[in-house]
Parts: structure tokens; sequence; C-alpha cells
């Protein structure tokens, strides 16, 4: 068995390729497709998707929806600026989160949040920018978030937040999902943001159907991979739900012959936990932090839609588990030739 090194999946990907748009419409993006088994690709547009999925094929999308939780704020007894972003809500009133202040607050600390409808109690430092503080508001958090909370874009975006225009209006819509539904992430599943009602509309008539599961997607997703071996490398939990619409869906179009198309690496990173806990696909919740990397043998997942990932990590080694890991490399390094656009906002690649 090969011992991989973080850096058998490096690759060199100039700045500007990194977008920091997204496509003026969200299947104008550009969809290379690799063939795995003739090990070949080709240059396409995510609208020719349905060219290459057929009746009895199965998307399966991941409806979680991402909250504006970047909200900044002071110190109640100095007036120091203070920056949060929520990352999960450990018990009512209880977050853990990532902190930027000038002092880095001590246990006690009361903070001000945006306009002030909301405060911050600091209780515990957690390591590596994180801590967990209480938050208190007479109203629900999520409305305050909603109003003056920003998106919680990747750190290879440029915004200057909290600044008169910093933030897009088009990225409060253009970073979700048109079937985002349960809110929860603090990053989006990029892979699905290209789809439009028009092109669902479209893979309908082909007989494509669809179902949903739930991943609420993490800081864990941006997290380098620092260790020289990847096997040493531990993955961030997230929480995970599939119904049991879901997983009779996807079981019935295995046995009938049928794909499962899962729509980018959380979709995948569900499914394959769920098949690995208890065989085949069943209703189930719960926490995950499965680590996909070459050698896998994928239990549920037949082609994915996934985005361009970055070097060294988690993501780019799950898909070169799907596929072999030279054919993906040499694919990442055409795509780099081709100008093609990388990372959340950019272009996608189809896995047949």
């Amino acid at each position: 068995m090969t011992t991989w090194k973080t850096s058998d999946f490096d690759y060199a990907l100039p700045r500007e390729l990194i977008a920091q748009f997204p496509a003026d419409r969200r299947d104008d993006a550009r969809m290379c497709v690799v063939h795995r088994a003739a090990r070949r690709w080709e240059h396409r547009c995510v609208r020719d998707l349905p060219g290459y999925l057929r009746g009895g094929d199965l998307l399966v999308l991941n409806n979680t929806k991402v909250i504006p939780a970047r909200i900044f704020g002071h110190k109640e007894a100095t007036g120091g600026r203070v920056e949060l972003l929520l990352l999960e809500e450990m018990a009512p009133g209880r977050w853990d989160v990532l902190i930027k202040s000038g002092r880095r607050p001590v246990a006690g600390t009361r903070m001000v949040l945006g306009s002030g409808r909301a405060t911050a109690e600091f209780l515990e430092e957690r390591g590596q920018g994180r801590a967990h503080v209480r938050i208190h508001s007479e109203e629900p958090l999520l409305t305050i978030l909603e109003e003056e909370g920003f998106p919680p874009l990747p750190p290879y975006i440029s915004r200057a937040y909290n600044t008169p225009g910093g933030v897009p209006p088009g990225d409060r819509t253009r970073y979700q999902t048109i079937y985002a539904e349960k809110p929860g992430a603090v990053a989006a599943p990029t892979a699905g943001l290209h789809f439009t009602p028009e092109l669902f509309g479209t893979l309908s008539e082909l007989g494509v159907r669809r179902t949903t599961v739930t991943l609420h997607v993490g800081i864990g997703t941006f997290r380098p991979v620092s260790v020289e071996q990847v096997a040493d490398h531990v993955m961030d939990e997230e929480r995970y739900e599939v119904s049991d619409d879901t997983a009779r869906m996807i079981n019935r179009t295995k046995e009938d012959g049928g794909r499962v198309v899962a729509v980018g690496s959380t979709s995948v990173r569900t499914l394959e936990s769920v098949a690995q806990r208890h065989g085949r696909m069943t209703a189930d919740s719960g926490r995950t932090d499965v680590f996909i990397y070459p050698p896998y043998a994928f239990r549920v997942v037949d082609v994915m839609l996934t985005n361009f990932h970055l070097p060294r990590s988690t993501l780019l080694m799950m898909i070169c588990a799907l596929a072999d890991r030279e054919l993906i490399m040499a694919v990442y390094e055409d795509a780099v030739r081709e100008r093609y656009r990388f990372f959340s906002y950019g272009d996608c690649m189809l896995i047949l």
C-alpha cells in the first residue's frame, strides 16, 4: 500500500486563477468532464451536464444553508474591536467561535455585537484562534445575523469586511445554493452553487431524480493539512443527517442499476459515512470525522460533481480516491493551462 505524503497532493496554482466572484450565471461555469475508465477528459460547461447523466440516475444534494456567521463588535469595557465567526452552537447560548481582537479577551470579558442587539461573554480559550463564548439576545440570534452579519466567505476570497461596500450584495445570494434549506453551515457546499431551476428542469425531463442530505460544513473544510504523512491528519467533525426517504431512494437506485451522483464533497462524505457505519444506506444522523483518501473503496458514490480544490487539501485527496491520483493531478495541471477558475466561486469537474 502506498504511504502518501501531503506533498503528493500539491500543485502550482497562479493566484490570479482563484475566483474572487462567481460566474455571471450559475450554470455559466466551465466543467471539466473526467472519464475515469478511459483516462481522458474534456472541457465543457455546466449547462452540458444533462448530456452526461441518464434516466435512473439520482442526484444527491447537500441542503445545508450558510448562515451569515461573521459579526463585528467591541469589548464593552475598552471599546476594542472584535470579530467573531460563529462556528457551532454547542449548547443553548454557548457557541464555538473563531475570534479576532487586538488583545486576546480573558474569561468574563463582555463584548457588544453589531448594533448592540446581542452580547457575548468570553468563556474559554480553545486554541488555534477558537474559543467558547456565551451569546445573549432578546430576539433570535439568526434574525440578528441575517440583518447585521456577513457571509463567511473563505479566506482566499478578498473582501473588505465592515466597510461600506466591502461585501457585494450578491455574496449573500450567490454564496448559497438555490435549494439551501437547513441553516447551520459556515461554508457553502460549492459544487451545488452551479445549479439553476432551468438545469434542474432539464434533468428532471431526462428522468434524473434528486434527493438531499444535510451536512453542516464547518471551518475544517479550510484547515490545511499540516502533517507530513496523510494518514496522520485528523478531520474536524461535522454534523450530518440522512432521511429515511433519501436512504430508500439511494438503495432503490443502486438496485435498479442507476448511478448515485453526489454533488460536492460534503454529499460524498455524508453518504460514505453512513455506509461505513451501517454497511448500507439507512436513515441516520450524527457527527462524522471520516477522512477519504487513496486507496478507498466507495460504497455508495458512482459519479461526483465537484469544484477545483486547494493544493494539499483533504478535498483534493478525496477526489484522488474516487479517480486515480495521477489522472486527477494531470487534469489539474491542464486546468491551470486552460485558465479554469478555482475554488469556491470557480469552475467544476464532473468525474464519471
